[in-house]
């Protein structure tokens, strides 16, 4: 999982999963909130040298690991300089990895140093810009990108552009829905359509594979400049996520008809470890740094974060526990799980 200096990309699925698997004490987390610049700006690697450097004070007890570890970071953060930067920056460091991670969202800028990864940020990212597609559609022609966080593109390998080459209009309609289908069983992802509206409508008639349909940008914009479409399909997204998160607050409240709801960190906690999690419902804001009972099983709450006793965030190692046992996590607008101490676990 070793990156080179300077290489930095957006987050996907299979990186936050190889990264929540990392168990090796220390494990350093720089999180920073940037501009975003095709290269960073001296402003924000000012923000990461400054992290870099309580990191290494904080590697001091250590021992000559953790000098050896500070090194790496400096060396890992000189090199993500050279890169691009999104809304946030994430620097992953241990003896084995060098990550560097732009993303989509602002973060609070921290350091974190436990036996694991801090990538709470990193699934947020997943969550707030999921891995979309988008169908452009024509009378004569069809196209589908594929869009990770800011980014839109033709997918490496796809049926498409499918054309209609004389073929009547319904005709040419079902093979774009048959082409649409061989990828979404590949590559499944929330799906935007984009076209004329008369179009989108008769495509919607016929299609058999909508399951995952998001929204529709209708208009004369198939031919429009990618990083125009962006934005406009972004209001498509959040909406869509908004949805998301309606349908797990609706799923709290007919789990709690059943008892199957435990609310709050303490509860939350052991139940994720000993029962069989189902949905995690977290408010995006809510950080509780915490010490273990030896068994690791009860929470006391903790405010001196730099202590090497003290999890700097319990949420999000129970986030990592969630998913890590099958379950699946819902980020939901602070405030939202106010009556439920901001965060509770639906249990099977």
């Amino acid at each position: 999982m070793t990156a080179a200096p300077g290489r930095v990309g957006w987050p996907t699925p299979e990186q936050v999963l190889l990264l929540q698997s990392v168990r090796t004490d220390p494990c350093v987390s720089l999180l920073a909130t940037t501009r975003p610049a095709p290269r960073m700006t001296e402003a924000d690697a000012a923000t990461l040298r400054r992290l870099a450097a309580g990191a290494a004070t904080r590697l001091a007890g250590h021992g000559r690991a953790g000098a050896e570890l500070a090194d790496a970071l400096a060396e890992t953060v000189a090199g993500a300089r050279a890169g691009p930067t999104g809304h946030g920056i994430a620097v992953f460091v241990n003896p084995a990895v060098r990550e560097v991670v732009r993303l989509p969202v602002p973060v609070a800028d921290r350091v974190v140093v436990d036996p694991t990864f801090a990538t709470r940020d990193l699934v947020r990212a997943l969550h707030r810009t999921p891995r979309h597609l988008v169908l452009l559609l024509s009378e004569r022609e069809a196209r589908l990108l594929e869009g990770v966080a800011e980014d839109l593109r033709p997918p490496p390998r796809s049926p498409f552009p499918v054309l209609a080459e004389g073929t009547g209009r319904d005709a040419f309609l079902r093979r774009i829905d048959e082409s649409l289908g061989t990828h979404l069983r590949l590559h499944p992802a929330p799906l935007v359509l984009v076209g004329a509206e008369r179009t989108l409508a008769r495509f919607r008639r016929v299609s058999r594979n909508l399951g995952r349909l998001a929204g529709t940008v209708t208009g004369g914009l198939t031919r429009a400049p990618l990083p125009d479409l962006v934005p406009r399909i972004r209001e498509v997204l959040d909406a869509y996520l908004l949805s998301r998160q309606d349908e797990a607050l609706a799923l709290l409240d007919r789990r709690r008809s059943r008892h199957a709801v435990v609310d709050g960190i303490e509860a939350v906690w052991l139940a994720a470890r000993r029962e069989r999690p189902e949905m995690l419902a977290v408010e995006e804001g809510y950080v509780f740094p915490a010490r273990l009972s030896p068994d690791g099983d009860f929470v006391t709450p903790a405010d001196d974060v730099d202590h090497p006793d003290v999890v700097d965030d319990l949420v999000d190692e129970v986030i990592e526990v969630v998913l890590l046992r099958g379950g699946w996590v819902a980020l939901v607008t602070d405030g939202a799980l106010a009556d439920h101490g901001r965060v509770a676990l639906t249990v099977r």
